[in-house]
């Protein structure tokens, strides 16, 4: 056996577990199709959040998600950031006064009673505020409401949590292969054995061999686990978000869709985020469609709260697809967010074969740690967790963007936003400058990103592809959608990966076309005049469509 352990599936729970297996001394490879955190984990709403909203059906998934939550902060302080939320609480003409007061006071109770778990993560207790100090702290709110509840959660840049977990897990032994599809489970003697593998960029093959396989394939569960010969059953869910091209609050605002659920507003980085829809999804999890009544349905529900929203502009949506564990009966949004670990030896008489679904991003160290847990357990060995204990690749220690502004001869702006991504690991973004100095030129300008971040991407994480460098940095994410940058973005992927000026091309169009998936869905009045400016910049000046 080349291995003690294969992980399919490169999202947050794949991810953890090779980390975790990699720490306790397991020989570990992680095997990811595309990108890692680039299914699911990815299409989140981008917090480690306590999960308010399961306090009444799923209380457990509160607890153990606000426990993790605290855990998470400790391990990888830079990424996370407060996010303070508004719950308006709304005059309703149609009712009476006091069923809405009475309403108030409920709302109140509910949350006295998530300060409890809210305190796990290091949350601040609520606060009541009355409806002129609602509208002192947003005045973008809708006039007629009678108060409003804060409370506040955490954000996270999910493709950077990942990435970090697989930077601690290679540092540990782990070898980690991204743009690497599961063709076929390898099995002999009535049990798997291992994997082999097709590199989808240039067409290799090889065979992975282990004592156990873990499939933590998110969504696509199933599917490895038919490759296995087993059958497993989820309820998959899809989740659409908007994306707003500038932040426009600095709260996060609870909402109520026309259908009585709960969707928000939020602050999110250089932009503000609005989700989220929750729909069954019995389609192809890689090909996921984001339809027009689901973006008025966003748009709608958050108008009611917060009139302005409209003047934005979207500039995208993401749509993604949740791996709830299946039940059947339940309206989707009541589904729990629980997890579980699926032994096929026992449950298909298939040995060497474990299945993980269900959770949630704010639980996904736990959801890692109990499932190599079981994998000490299968393969005779005690050896006690300590992801909660360290640091993720860049938590190890405060750097100040200031000083790295003045040492190193780069904007605040853009030394901000590195010691956000790469925490203390920005000073070795930023020693490439000792290479040439002009590898601290900002190529993106909306995020910004500089030219050594790109470089440094494509040299110690990984980035093979333009999709991995926005996943890394995010480079091109902004409200220009890559018009000043793509092609720069592109020649130094080129120049680093040595490829041919046909191959650079290619990449382009492959990167403009995934783009495009996400903006289509979207266009409407500027957005539509912002599409035809950058394709005439591509098509029209840089001749794109001739290669």
């Amino acid at each position: 056996m080349d291995f003690d352990l294969i992980v399919i599936g490169g999202g947050v729970n794949g991810c953890g577990i090779a980390r975790d297996a990699a720490m306790r001394g397991f020989k570990t490879a992680l095997v990811e199709k595309n990108d890692f955190g680039s299914g699911t984990t990815g299409a989140s709403s981008q917090m480690i959040h306590g999960g308010a909203r399961y306090l009444l059906s799923d209380v457990q998934t509160t607890k153990l998600s606000s426990i993790d939550s605290g855990y998470i902060q400790k391990i990888v302080p830079h990424l996370l950031f407060r996010i303070p939320f508004i719950f308006p609480v709304l005059r309703k003409p149609d009712k009476a006064e006091l069923p809405q007061k009475l309403y108030f006071e409920a709302l109140e109770t509910y949350f006295e009673t998530y300060d409890k778990y809210s305190a796990l993560k290091n949350g601040k207790p609520h606060t009541r505020l009355s409806k002129d100090e609602a509208l002192a702290l947003e005045p973008d709110l809708v006039e007629d409401l009678i108060g409003a509840v804060t409370f506040d959660e955490w954000g996270i840049d999910s493709f950077r949590l990942c990435l970090a977990n697989v930077l601690s897990a290679v540092e540990h032994g782990c070898e980690a292969y991204n743009h690497a599809e599961v063709t076929e489970i390898l099995k002999e003697g009535g049990r798997v054995i291992g994997v082999r593998v097709k590199n989808l960029l240039d067409g290799s093959r090889r065979e992975l061999r282990a004592k156990l396989v873990f499939n933590a394939a998110g969504p696509w569960v199933p599917q490895i686990a038919a490759m296995a010969g087993c059958e497993l059953k989820l309820r998959p869910a899809k989740g659409v978000h908007l994306v707003l091209d500038r932040r426009i609050t600095n709260y996060a605002i609870m909402a109520k869709a026309i259908d009585g659920r709960s969707i928000f507003l939020m602050p999110y980085q250089n932009t503000t985020v609005i989700g989220t829809t929750d729909d069954d999804y019995f389609g192809d999890p890689d090909e996921i469609p984001i339809l027009e009544d689901e973006v008025e349905y966003l748009l709608e529900g958050v108008e009611s709260v917060f009139p302005r929203v409209r003047e934005a502009r979207v500039i995208n949506a993401w749509a993604g697809v949740r791996p709830t564990l299946y039940r059947r009966g339940p309206y989707e949004d009541d589904l729990s967010r629980e997890h579980e670990i699926f032994d096929h030896e026992f449950r298909d008489k298939l040995p060497g074969f474990l299945s993980i679904a269900g959770g949630k991003l704010a639980s996904y160290r736990l959801m890692a740690q109990e499932a190599v847990d079981a994998v000490c357990h299968k393969l005779g060995r005690v050896s006690p967790c300590r992801t909660h204990q360290v640091p993720l690749p860049g938590g190890e220690r405060k750097v100040d963007p200031e000083l790295l502004a003045r040492d190193y001869g780069v904007p605040l702006f853009a030394a901000n936003r590195l010691v956000y991504r790469h925490g203390s690991r920005a000073i070795r973004v930023l020693e490439m400058l000792k290479e040439r100095p002009t590898l601290g030129n900002v190529i993106c300008q909306c995020e910004p990103v500089l030219e050594c971040e790109l470089r440094y991407a494509i040299r110690h994480e990984w980035a093979r592809t333009l999709g991995d460098l926005r996943r890394r940095t995010r480079f091109s994410i902004g409200p220009c959608e890559g018009t000043r940058c793509f092609m720069m973005g592109a020649q130094i992927l080129g120049e680093e990966l040595d490829l041919s000026p046909a191959e650079v091309y290619a990449q382009l169009n492959a990167f403009m076309e995934k783009s495009w998936k996400g903006r289509a869905p979207v266009l409407d009045g500027a957005s539509l005049q912002q599409e035809e400016l950058c394709s005439s910049v591509y098509f029209n000046v840089g001749n794109l469509d001739q290669y």
